[in-house]
């Protein structure tokens, strides 16, 4: 009976002391986990000058023959985004390199706060047709073009705007809505997802990096549109 007794605290001392050990692998494993996580993010947050594979790409598309802008002066960017449902997305723009840095901050403070962005593609999968690319809500910065209904070169054209969440977010002038099936969310005292609205943390970051808003424009109003 001694011996049994002897044994019981001994036993009880070795399950603890494993339980330990086991709860500190648990913590440590958790701890790397979350590391290669965050690493992984800050790796998807970049910056590069155009790969060959990309300027391949937009060719003839977003960069047109004639296009005066240097490739040299351009960035790609990859990003990590949450679309509507609340799931990780792979994003890629291409932007002047004056606004590279500044994208790569905002968009990354957006993904953090888990800001819904619900896609963010080249244009030139939409071959370089903004009104395609805004039907698919399609996020978007540099485009070879003129500004709609002018001769003037757009600031796409230059690399220095972005349009974010286009669909829900119209440009639209006296009757004139783009894309073409924003009509409903002209309304901008109805409720919907991916709006933009003044003082909301889209438009407080890009604000905040010197940006102007489209929306806050008399003439018009443009409220995917960020430009500097």
């Amino acid at each position: 009976m001694s011996t049994r007794t002897d044994k019981k605290p001994y036993l009880c001392r070795r399950n603890d002391n494993l339980s330990k050990r086991a709860m500190r692998k648990t913590i440590l494993i958790i701890g790397l986990l979350f590391w290669l996580l965050g690493m992984q993010a800050q790796e998807a947050f970049q910056a590069v000058a155009l790969p060959d594979s990309v300027f391949m790409r937009m060719q003839g598309k977003s960069y047109p023959k004639g296009c005066v802008i240097d490739r040299h002066d351009l960035r790609y960017l990859t990003l990590l985004h949450y679309d509507g449902n609340g799931r990780v997305q792979h994003g890629e723009l291409v932007c002047h390199k004056a606004i590279a840095q500044d994208l790569l901050d905002i968009f990354r403070q957006l993904y953090q706060a888990r800001y819904p962005i619900e896609r963010m593609r080249l244009i030139d999968d939409y071959d370089a047709d903004d009104e395609q690319s805004m039907r698919a809500n399609n996020t978007s910065c540099f485009c070879y073009r003129v500004v709609s209904g002018s001769k003037k070169l757009s600031k796409h054209a230059q690399g220095m705007a972005i349009d974010i969440n286009p669909l829900y977010n119209p440009y639209k002038k006296g009757q004139r809505v783009q894309p073409g099936n924003a009509a409903p969310y002209c309304d901008r005292t109805r409720q919907f997802p991916y709006k933009i609205v003044e003082g909301d943390l889209c438009h407080r970051l890009f604000r905040q990096h010197g940006f102007q808003w489209g929306g806050q424009w008399r003439s018009l109003k443009d409220y995917q549109h960020f430009e500097r």
